[in-house]
C-alpha cells in the first residue's frame, strides 16, 4: 500500500511540473495612454530622447528649445502653450 501511494505521488508530481512548464504568458499589458511628441515645451534636461543638437534624453541644455520633445498623452501637445508636435 506504501508503494502504490509513494508512486501515485511521484506521478502526481511529474505532471503537475510538466504543465508549469507549458504555461503561456497572456497578451502584453496596454500602455496606459496612446502618445504623442511634443517638441518645445521640456525642459532643460528632461527631453525624452534624441536630437539634432543632443545625443540623447536628458541633455537638452535650455527650456523649450524647439529641437526637444517629451512624449505626452495624445491630444495634449496642442493644449501646451508653444507646444508643437513637429520640431521648429
Amino acid at each position: 500500500m506504501k508503494n502504490l501511494t509513494l508512486v501515485s505521488s511521484a506521478l502526481a508530481a511529474a505532471v503537475a511540473v510538466a504543465s508549469i512548464g507549458t504555461a503561456v504568458a497572456g497578451p502584453a499589458p496596454k500602455p496606459a495612454y496612446d502618445s504623442e511628441k511634443c517638441y518645445g515645451v521640456a525642459k532643460a534636461t528632461k527631453n525624452d530622447c534624441q536630437t539634432a543638437t543632443h545625443s540623447c534624453a536628458g541633455t537638452a541644455t535650455m527650456d523649450s528649445d524647439k529641437a526637444s520633445w517629451i512624449y505626452v498623452p495624445a491630444g495634449t501637445c496642442e493644449k501646451i502653450a508653444h507646444g508643437s508636435k513637429m520640431a521648429m
